[in-house]
C-alpha cells in the first residue's frame, strides 16, 4: 500500500485520525486492498503520512473493531478477508420459488373478530399538522415545557446512564412507582403502595392486560354506550362479550347493566368524566356500582383519563379510594397531561393481583422505556409535574371559555355548545334529526377536525353531536375554527 494514495487534509478540521479510518476504508472497500493484504506498521505509515502514531494507531484501532482489519500477534495487521458488508446482508435468492397466491389469512377466531371491528373514525387523517381545531385528546404543544424537559433528560443520562441500559422489573422503574402512588394518594384519593403499581405503556396497553388476567373467551363485560370505542379492541381480543349499557346524566346506568347481564366479570367505566358525553358518575351510582361487584365477584376498571383537568369545585375522590377492600382496578396516563408521544401511563392493582398482572407484563414487551421512566420520575418528584398540571388547567379553562363564547355567538341554531366544569373537549349537539356523520364530513371539508358522537355508540339511537375538542388549540384558532365550522354546517 503506497501511502500517496492515502490523502489526509489538515485544513479541513476533521481529525486526521478519522480521515485516515475513511480513506482506508474506501481503499478495502474498492479493492485497491484486497482481503488479506498486510498493512504497513503504525510507526512506518505515520512517518510517510508524517502524522503522530497516535494517529495512526486511533485508526487502526476504529478499524479493528469494526471488522475491516484483524490482528496478528508477532506478525502485523492485514484487511480481513470477510468484510462487515458482507456478514451483515443477506445474499439475494438466486433460485425462482414459484408464486402462490394466497386468498385469505389464517386468522384464528379472535383474530378475526379483531380485524372486522370498524376504525375508530379519524377525520384528522391526511390533514395537514397545523390544523388543530378540534381535535381531542391531544394536549397543548405549545404547553409542554420541552427545555425543561430536555435538562431533565440530559442529568438523568449523566448521572446514571449505565443503570439505564439494563432491564428493570416489569411492574416499572422504582422511583416512578413511588411518585405516582404519592401523587395519587394525595390527588385522587387512591388507596395504594408503590408495589401496586404498574408502569405501563398508556391506557390501552392496562386494558389489554386486565383482559388477559381477569377474562375468558364468552366472559361479559359492561361497557358504556356510548363510550370509549378502543378500549373494545382489547375485550374483543380477549374473547369477552360485550355488552353496552347506558350512559345518562348520572353516568353509567348499574341497574340497567344488572338487567342485561348480572353475571359479567368487569365493568369498564370513566366515572370522573365520563368518555364521551363528560358527565360525572353520581355518589349514587358509584355505591351501586361497587355494590355489584363485590356482590358478582366481579371487577371494575376504572378509566381515569384526564381528571386532572377539572375547573370548578373538588373533584369526586377515585372510586379505587371508596373503600378499603374495593374490588377495582385503577388506570390513568401520561398522554393527556404531557404528551401521547411518551406513551407511559399507570395500572394500579389489589395487591393479590400484583404478581399476576406483572407476570404477564413481563411475557408481552417485559416493560417500559427506562430512560423515559426515569426522567418522568424527575420530573414528577422535583414539584414540575404539578405546576405543569397547575398551568393547563388554567390554560384549558381560558380555552374552554373562548370556544363556548364563539360558539354561542356563531352556532346558534345549528349547534348547542354548553361548558363542562371538567375535560379536554365539549359536546355540541345538533338539531333534533340531523346526521352527525354527515355534519362531522362537512366540517372535515373545511379543514376542521368534529368527530360524530355515532361513531361511539354501539346500540340505540340519540341525538346527533359533533365532539370539540379545545385543549391543543390556540385562542385565535379556536376563534376561527368556529367560524369555518358555522359555514360548514349551513
Amino acid at each position: 500500500m503506497a501511502a500517496t494514495s492515502l490523502v489526509l487534509d489538515g485544513s479541513t478540521g476533521a481529525p486526521l485520525q478519522e480521515q485516515l479510518a475513511e480513506a482506508l476504508r474506501a481503499a478495502i472497500l474498492a479493492e485497491r486492498l484486497a482481503p488479506g493484504t498486510r498493512l504497513l506498521s503504525t510507526r512506518a505509515l505515520s512517518e510517510q503520512l508524517d502524522v503522530s502514531r497516535n494517529t495512526v494507531l486511533n485508526a487502526y484501532s476504529r478499524l479493528l473493531s469494526e471488522g475491516y482489519l484483524v490482528g496478528q500477534t508477532g506478525s502485523g495487521t492485514y484487511v480481513a478477508r470477510e468484510l462487515p458488508e458482507r456478514l451483515l446482508s443477506v445474499r439475494r435468492a438466486t433460485a425462482r420459488v414459484p408464486e402462490r397466491r394466497v386468498d385469505a389469512p389464517a386468522l384464528s377466531k379472535r383474530g378475526a373478530a379483531v380485524a372486522s371491528m370498524p376504525p375508530l373514525e379519524n377525520p384528522a387523517a391526511g390533514m395537514a399538522p397545523g390544523h388543530m381545531a378540534f381535535r381531542m385528546g391531544l394536549p397543548s404543544l405549545d404547553g409542554f415545557p420541552s427545555e425543561l424537559w430536555g435538562r431533565l433528560l440530559h442529568t438523568r443520562w449523566q448521572r446514571s446512564w449505565r443503570d439505564l441500559m439494563s432491564h428493570v422489573p416489569a411492574a416499572g422503574h422504582p422511583p416512578l412507582r413511588r411518585a405516582v402512588a404519592d401523587y395519587l394518594a394525595t390527588a385522587r384519593g387512591v388507596r395504594c403502595v408503590p408495589e401496586q403499581v404498574l408502569i405501563v405503556n398508556g391506557t390501552q396497553q392496562a386494558l389489554s392486560l386486565a383482559a388477559q388476567v381477569l377474562l375468558d373467551p364468552g366472559d361479559a363485560v359492561w361497557v358504556e354506550d356510548p363510550g370509549y370505542v378502543p378500549a373494545h379492541g382489547a375485550l374483543t381480543a380477549a374473547g369477552a362479550t360485550r355488552i353496552p349499557v347506558p350512559v345518562d346524566a348520572e353516568g353509567l346506568d348499574v341497574e340497567a347493566g344488572r338487567r342485561l347481564r348480572p353475571d359479567a366479570r368487569l365493568a369498564v367505566v370513566t366515572p370522573a368524566h365520563q368518555f364521551p358525553l363528560g358527565v360525572v358518575m353520581s355518589e349514587r351510582r358509584r355505591k351501586a356500582l361497587l355494590d355489584w361487584a363485590a356482590r358478582s365477584d366481579a371487577w371494575v376498571l376504572e378509566d381515569d383519563y384526564d381528571s386532572e383537568f377539572r375547573y370548578e369545585g373538588r373533584p369526586l375522590p377515585a372510586l379505587q379510594g371508596l373503600a378499603p377492600d374495593a374490588r377495582v382496578l385503577y388506570t390513568g396516563t401520561f398522554s393527556k397531561v404531557l404528551s401521547p408521544a411518551l406513551r407511559l401511563g399507570y395500572l394500579v392493582v389489589p395487591e393479590a393481583l400484583v404478581d399476576a398482572f406483572c407476570a404477564a407484563r413481563r411475557y408481552i414487551d417485559r416493560h417500559s422505556p427506562i430512560l423515559d421512566q426515569a426522567v418522568l420520575a424527575d420530573f414528577i418528584t422535583q414539584g414540575h409535574f404539578s405546576r405543569h398540571v397547575r398551568r393547563m388547567r388554567v390554560l384549558y379553562a381560558a380555552r374552554q371559555q373562548v370556544l363556548v363564547e364563539a360558539a354561542r355567538r356563531e352556532l346558534r341554531g345549528l349547534l348547542d355548545v354548553e361548558p363542562l366544569h371538567t375535560g379536554m373537549h365539549l359536546v355540541g349537539w345538533l338539531p333534533e334529526g340531523r346526521d352527525d356523520r354527515e355534519a362531522s364530513e362537512r366540517a372535515a371539508k373545511a379543514g376542521l377536525v368534529a368527530n360524530p358522537l355515532s361513531a361511539f355508540r354501539l346500540h340505540g339511537q340519540g341525538r346527533g353531536a359533533l365532539l370539540l375538542g379545545y385543549a391543543c388549540v390556540p385562542e385565535k384558532e379556536l376563534v376561527e375554527g368556529v367560524s369555518r365550522l358555522a359555514r360548514a354546517l349551513r
